[in-house]
């Protein structure tokens, strides 16, 4: 199991090395930004339980969870646009 976690780890490193640096930088921002829909989805979750609203806000943070994985990808897809097109 250690070989297959260093493995993975390493092809992400070096599909990383292939990607320009405002590539990177653009996922890496992408990530923070879906990780931080999460967190406030993970909040309204705790705020909400046990009341009558938690149904509810539980809706809700699905939708910001689905919003900051839509936002990632699209950014991640102009990312990777962006590394193609010719300088």
């Amino acid at each position: 199991m250690k070989s297959a976690a260093f493995l993975t780890a390493l092809s992400a490193l070096a599909l990383a090395a292939c990607d320009s640096a405002a590539e990177n930088e653009v996922e890496q921002t992408a990530e923070a930004i879906d990780e931080s829909y999460e967190a406030e989805a993970g909040v309204e979750r705790a705020l909400a339980e046990g009341t009558p609203q938690e149904a509810a806000v539980d809706d809700y943070a699905d939708r910001l969870e689905t919003e900051g994985e839509e936002i990632k990808d699209n950014l991640e897809d102009e990312a990777d646009e962006m590394d193609a097109s010719p300088q």
